[in-house]
């Protein structure tokens, strides 16, 4: 494997491909306070002239880490497919991915003879615009209680958390966000209180609604996963049970999960869910969370993130979302980063033949606003995302960050001429907040669902 270059008379370095990884990564905030990013403009290019001549084989025979993640996407490689592209090159792989008669079908096929690590770098090798389009060429089709992800349409979670938990609060604001026409993909509530008998609670309160409306979705408490497997022993009806991952064995257990933990209750959804469809996991993810648990072994974010979704592949899950701008500056300093690293993510989910969405959000003490994220969402949009979230005026009252707001969504449908996931379009029809697909005089008043029937 070659590790140098020359440029304009200069030789580039690089000792291991961990260190190539990082250095071809586009700037990152979370990498330089690793201290494992390119130190300038020039050094990044070389890392990139570099890594594109290495070879698929390559990544194979020297690992950049070996732990139970890195187990579970070595086991789900198919040998067949991999021998065939062995000997590409990533530069090879990035012009098969980006070839005008590669169609999706081509991508999901040739993905599973690639690790996450593969796809990781060919990422770095493409430029925004290479994101959006070949991500667009991938359609992910998942079933829970109903379908998401089929052409032409843009799911959505609605998002009704409350600071308390409070019921009414959680209803009055998912109404809110059921008459703009959202919650297709997943009505989740991030919970205050993570305890059994409050998971339960909220997961009979959102099943009782949708019981009540007959609203064609799929229920969700994103607590931690042996909560939420509590409530679910105990008679709570979970369409999804829902887990954040990380790329490393040791940023799960500082996430207090594991393979075997994840495996038990993906058994237990099997047995004791309620969805009629065989995808019940909801994923989330979102680049740094291995830092801050200093569990990223000197590799830099992106690639820990393919490494998410490698994993996530295991449970075949009905929606997975990157939480881009969550975490903060540290890790993402500004907003040219979060729109980098929502299109990079969403590409490497739909690589992984994920059914991939993207909460499209910022901190408060993040260089960002609310266009940035209005421009965000329109290019994945454009690029296919399966889903994105929405809150009440794009402000998230229990978390403290700014997404969506219900009514952005409703308006990048309208724009982009999109739909929701069709049983929840003819449901929007049924109940008068859409005609003929665009919303009616009704539409954004959630009185219309607390009136007696």
């Amino acid at each position: 494997m070659n590790k140098k270059t020359t440029i304009l008379g200069q030789t580039y370095s690089f000792k291991s491909l961990k260190e190539i990884m990082a250095k071809a990564n586009e700037e990152k905030s979370g990498d330089e306070l690793a201290r494992v990013s390119a130190e300038n403009m020039k050094e990044r290019m070389a890392a990139k002239i570099v890594l594109s001549n290495i070879t698929l084989a390559d990544f194979r025979n020297y690992p950049l880490l070996e732990d139970e993640v890195a187990r579970v996407i070595e086991e789900s490689v198919e040998e067949n497919v991999y021998r065939e592209i062995r000997t590409w090159t990533v530069a090879d792989l990035r012009e098969y991915i980006l070839h005008d008669e590669t169609t999706g079908e081509h991508l999901l096929t040739i993905s599973k003879g690639l690790t996450s690590d593969m796809i990781a770098a060919v990422a770095k090798l493409m430029s925004n615009l290479d994101l959006i389009q070949a991500a667009a060429k991938i359609q992910v089709i998942t079933h829970c209680q109903t379908k998401i992800g089929q052409p032409k349409t843009l799911a959505s979670r609605v998002q009704p958390n409350h600071p308390s938990d409070r019921l009414q609060g959680i209803r009055a604001s998912l109404y809110d966000g059921l008459s703009y026409g959202i919650g297709d993909a997943v009505i989740g509530i991030n919970p205050v209180i993570d305890t059994t008998n409050n998971i339960y609670d909220l997961l009979l309160e959102t099943k009782n609604i949708i019981t009540e409306f007959s609203i064609p979705t799929q229920n969700c408490v994103l607590s931690h996963v042996t909560s939420q497997m509590r409530a679910i022993e105990k008679g709570a009806p979970a369409d999804l049970i829902f887990q954040s991952l990380a790329g490393t064995e040791e940023g799960n257990e500082s996430f207090g999960i594991s393979v075997s933990l994840l495996d038990e209750a993906h058994q237990l959804m099997q047995e004791k869910g309620t969805a009629l469809g065989p995808n019940r996991w909801y994923l989330e993810t979102g680049q740094g969370s291995e830092l801050s648990s200093t569990s990223h072994y000197n590799i830099d974010q992106l690639t820990l993130e393919a490494r998410c979704y490698g994993l996530a592949k295991r449970y075949n899950p009905f929606i997975v979302n990157t939480v881009v701008g969550f975490i903060g500056p540290e890790y993402l300093y500004d907003s040219k980063q979060v729109i980098r690293a929502g299109l990079e993510d969403h590409f490497m989910g739909k690589m992984h033949g994920l059914p991939m969405g993207v909460d499209v959000c910022y901190t408060n003490h993040m260089n960002a606003d609310q266009n940035d994220m209005d421009n965000l969402s329109m290019l994945l949009g454009t690029a296919g995302v399966n889903f994105v979230i929405g809150v009440p005026m794009a402000d998230d009252c229990m978390l403290n960050y700014q997404s969506l707001s219900y009514h952005d969504i409703a308006t990048l449908r309208n724009v982009l001429n999109l739909a929701p996931a069709p049983a929840f379009s003819a449901w929007l029809e049924n109940q008068g907040i859409t005609e003929n697909g665009k919303l009616t005089r009704v539409a954004g008043d959630p009185t219309i669902f607390m009136k007696v029937k």
